[in-house]
């Protein structure tokens, strides 16, 4: 079984910071793709950011130049540094993952629980 755990969401003022983590562990050989999404009230999910196992990172053109993805695959973990935050970054943000299962060694998508952001003053 595996389990992603975010954390670090939580209320901010616009033009303020914060920085989300998302932990995997469990029965995981090797994880491919991490990432970050988003889903605000009646909107559907977007994509935030994405990282591969490499480094390559991919962005939404609303987020580019403030958010930062990042990654330490020794500890199966995944960062999103948000700078610069907007009310219309305001959403749960969801951690995923395509990782394999060392027991079946098939390929999963993996989501969190989602962590709520809110930019207001």
């Amino acid at each position: 079984q595996v389990q992603l755990v975010e954390s670090g969401g939580g209320l901010v003022q616009p033009g303020g910071s914060l920085r989300l983590s998302c932990a995997a562990s469990g029965t995981i050989s090797s994880i491919n793709a991490m990432g970050w999404y988003r889903q605000a009230p009646e909107k559907e999910r977007d994509l935030v950011a994405t990282i591969t196992s490499g480094g390559s990172t991919n962005y939404a053109d609303s987020v580019k130049g403030r958010f930062t993805i990042s990654r330490d695959n020794a500890k199966n973990t995944v960062y999103l540094q948000m700078n610069s935050l907007k009310p219309d970054d305001t959403a749960v943000y969801y951690c995923n993952a395509a990782f394999r299962d060392r027991l079946s060694n098939r390929i999963y998508d993996g989501w969190g629980q989602g962590t709520q952001v809110t930019v207001s003053s």
